[in-house]
């Protein structure tokens, strides 16, 4: 992580996080649901891809455009209009909502960003990210990508919203201490 917050991640086939990220979830007794935007469904189908995702995978609400944000998951076009579509606080409310609509999970995640080629050049390649678990606090992360391709930064922000869901989940064989 920089010191702006920021964490660089290294490029990883979301298919492989996303087989060890279902064993931790499997393991944790978690159900995850999520709220794409910038990786239009491809963390859904790098989970689907897995056997047994179904035991521990509620689906994905893929969200690409600010109506749709609106119409599925409550966003206000005031917030859109205030933070913008790909921004942290859109971000955070796109997991709360998507899980606070989602009573069969117990964890979500949610992605927005720029993955260019058309994006400002401020914002270009940044994407970020929020993991909420019932119970405890929202985890926001601001993640700049390392890739320059529009399909290899796709990967790459898959992967790490994957990651990101593993990281908040309890290492497997962890006996979680009442909160």
């Amino acid at each position: 992580m920089t010191a702006s917050g920021d964490q660089l991640t290294e490029p990883s086939d979301p298919r492989v996080v996303a087989s060890n990220l279902i064993t931790q979830l499997k393991q944790s007794q978690h159900r995850l649901i999520l709220a794409e935007s910038c990786t239009c469904g491809a963390a859904a189908a790098a989970i689907g891809s897995v056997p047994g995702a179904s035991n521990v995978f509620c689906g994905s609400a893929v969200t690409y455009r600010e109506t749709t944000k609106q119409a599925w998951l409550g966003i206000t076009a005031a917030d859109l209009k205030q933070h913008t579509a790909e921004s942290q606080a859109i971000t955070n409310a796109m997991a709360t909502s998507v899980l606070e609509r989602t009573p069969d999970a117990t964890i979500s995640a949610a992605i927005t960003g720029h993955l260019g080629p058309d994006a400002p050049p401020a914002v270009d390649g940044i994407i970020f990210i929020a993991v909420l678990q019932r119970g405890r606090e929202l985890a926001p992360q601001r993640v700049v990508l390392r890739s320059a391709t529009r399909q290899s930064r796709q990967a790459e922000a898959t992967a790490s919203l994957l990651t990101a869901i593993q990281r908040h989940l309890p290492l497997p064989g962890h006996i979680p201490v009442n909160e």
